[in-house]
């Protein structure tokens, strides 16, 4: 019988705005909610979070993560907020071992609690947070090849009816976001968006050339800009290191008045 997986890269914008009715979240919250009616729903989801990093690749691997409200100076309510979903050992014990398996160093942590690159999308898409939960860290030297080779390796994921969530933003500039929305800005993030598209979608790219890009992808039109700091953008590496194939879907969503990103892969094995 054939094992499937849902791939998914989310623009999960800031901090708990799109749970607290900010109009500028407002296209993301309707995507992630049609993404979440249009897939079939999920035995369980391991999320990469661009809010967690570790010297090595580190899973959440209690039986009821508690939350981490790791945003400041929102109102009241932001901490508040409840997403009681379950942990999942046997798929982090998984992870873990897949990640081993791959010669890739891997820890378990029973204590720590589900970041807000978590639960603030996953609230918007299975509000009931009856989906058993793991979220896997990044590498903290942020190195592009690295977490390539991390998605490679969950390739080995036994586990059906998975979703994998790489919950980042494909523009992420503190500075910009906050800034006059100039033409400048807005072409420089136009630039960047439609070159990730083509690495992510172009058919016509072999899987070397694809994964070159990742790996350089400093070298794209205003990647420092969009990106001065790159934890937003690895969790797309992992996707496709998993997926290892152009994306099946692309959606924009305009976050924060920037052009956002969002990619769907499906693997059956």
């Amino acid at each position: 019988m054939n094992k499937l997986t849902d791939i998914l890269f989310l623009s999960h914008g800031g901090g708990p705005m799109p749970l607290l009715g900010d109009a500028d979240h407002q296209e993301m919250v309707d995507c992630l909610k049609r993404f979440a009616a249009e897939m079939r729903k999920p035995s369980a989801i391991l999320v990469i979070s661009a809010h967690w990093e570790e010297a090595v690749p580190t899973l959440t691997s209690g039986v009821a993560p508690g939350l981490i409200y790791d945003y400041y100076g929102f109102p009241p309510e932001s901490y508040q907020i409840q997403y009681p979903s379950p942990g999942e050992p046997a798929l982090a014990q998984q992870v873990y071992e897949a990640l081993q398996g791959a010669g890739i160093s891997a820890r378990l942590d029973e204590q720590r609690g589900y970041d807000h690159g978590m639960f603030v999308p996953l609230k918007i898409m299975y509000p009931q947070a009856d989906i058993p939960c793991v979220q896997l860290s990044l590498v903290n030297n942020l190195d592009a090849e690295t977490h390539l080779r991390i998605g490679r390796a969950l390739q080995a994921l036994d586990y059906d009816n998975l979703l994998v969530i790489g919950s980042g933003f494909s523009f992420h500039n503190m500075r910009a976001f906050f800034a006059p929305d100039t033409p400048d800005i807005r072409a420089r993030n136009q630039a960047f968006e439609e070159w990730l598209l083509d690495t992510c979608a172009n058919p016509e790219l072999d899987e070397a050339e694809r994964s070159r890009r990742f790996i350089e992808w400093e070298q794209a039109p205003y990647a420092r800009f969009c990106h001065p700091r790159e934890e937003h953008l690895l969790p797309l590496h992992v996707c496709y290191g998993m997926a290892g194939r152009p994306s099946d879907e692309y959606r924009e969503a305009t976050i924060l008045r920037k052009k956002s990103g969002l990619f769907r892969w499906s693997r059956t094995q």
